[in-house]
């Protein structure tokens, strides 16, 4: 068993709170919400957190708005291997323990879930980095964007490293303008203590494209990331939440928002109803992360450009489970000279947090 005395927080807590315990060393991925007298009232999740913030929810809400309170527990006078293998496999990954009173006295975790040893990792990981870069020129005429540096580093080999803290060892890199470059940086990542293979794009194929390159035989859900994207997400969350929905595609959506400059009029004919003085108004947008299953890529055809948006539409049409995943974490698509420079500022304060 786990520290449980680590995963706990007070039912008076936030949900930043109750992030911050999920998202702890102590490898428990949950957050027990206790009250005053240590009795076990629910339990939160990565998922039940990103569940809340689609709904509309924000961090500085209660954890009690977050928290599950039809958690499966074990008393503690009946634990037995037999009784918790079958409640792992029902699916559970994190097993309160409690007494008679229903106090949290331990924490029993699935073998294997940790941030280093995912059982249900994705077998591959493929970076998108064959693109030009003609938004960040002139700093991509002699280089291609994926190995711009940010702090000493290319951008390309901090998101490898970001992926090996997850355990994740088997990378593939659709490469193009300027191949030769990331190509004998990375080699085959020996030197990083990983597998890399490269999909090699004959002529530009967009966001999807090459993933019709991809070997036939993978069989588990495939990690796509766009090479110019910094983030400190946890992958751990983004791939439960893939398969606890049954999702054939996931994709990273961030939260947008956009102040309008005027006063923004809304009319019932040529009345006025209301008058908004500079509102913001929220999205969420496209963050390039995604997970998705192998049976997507028969929808892609050999050697035609196709960008993921409409690899998604298509699937959709084809009756895939599409689900968005919420991101709160630090994310910055290094794709324009300002956020080139707004990297190198902040990536060194974020990176690895």
């Amino acid at each position: 068993m786990v520290d449980f005395k680590k995963a706990c927080i007070n039912y008076s807590s936030s949900a930043l709170e109750a992030l911050e315990v999920i998202n702890s060393s102590n490898h428990a991925y949950i957050a027990l919400v206790v009250d005053d007298s240590n009795l076990l009232i629910g339990t939160i999740t990565d998922g039940d957190i990103r569940r809340g913030l689609l709904k509309g929810k924000t961090l500085e809400a209660k954890a009690t708005d977050f928290m599950n309170r039809n958690f499966d527990s074990i008393d503690q006078r009946e634990v037995s291997k037999s009784l918790i293998n079958q409640k792992f496999k029902n699916g559970i990954n994190q097993l309160p323990v409690i007494d008679n009173e229903g106090k949290i006295v331990g924490l029993i975790m699935r073998e294997g879930q940790t941030k280093e040893c995912l059982s249900t990792k994705p077998n591959s990981v493929v970076i998108m980095a064959g693109g030009k870069g003609s938004r960040l020129k002139p700093h991509t005429n002699n280089c291609p964007k994926p190995m711009l540096h940010v702090n000493g580093k290319p951008i390309i080999e901090i998101i490898i490293r970001n992926c090996i803290d997850f355990g994740l060892t088997k990378f593939f890199i659709s490469v193009n303008y300027l191949k030769e470059q990331i190509i004998n940086h990375l080699g085959d990542g020996s030197t990083l203590g990983v597998d890399i293979e490269y999909l090699y794009e004959d002529m530009p194929l967009g966001t999807a494209g090459s993933l019709h390159l991809l070997p036939k035989d993978i069989k588990e859900t495939i990690l796509i990331l766009n090479g110019d994207v910094l983030t400190n997400l946890n992958l751990h969350g983004l791939i439960n939440f893939h398969q606890e929905n049954n999702a054939d595609i996931t994709l990273c959506a961030r939260e947008e928002s956009t102040l309008i400059p005027y006063g923004v009029i809304k009319l019932d004919g040529i009345n006025v109803e209301e008058l908004k003085e500079k509102p913001i108004h929220s999205y969420l947008v496209n963050a390039g992360i995604y997970l998705i299953n192998p049976g997507i890529l028969r929808l892609i055809e050999s050697n035609s450009y196709l960008d993921m948006p409409n690899l998604i539409l298509k699937a959709k049409k084809n009756g895939s489970h599409i689900i968005a995943f919420p991101i709160h974490e630090y994310w910055i698509d290094v794709g324009r000279p300002e956020t080139l420079k707004q990297a190198h500022n902040e990536w060194s304060v974020n990176d690895n947090i």
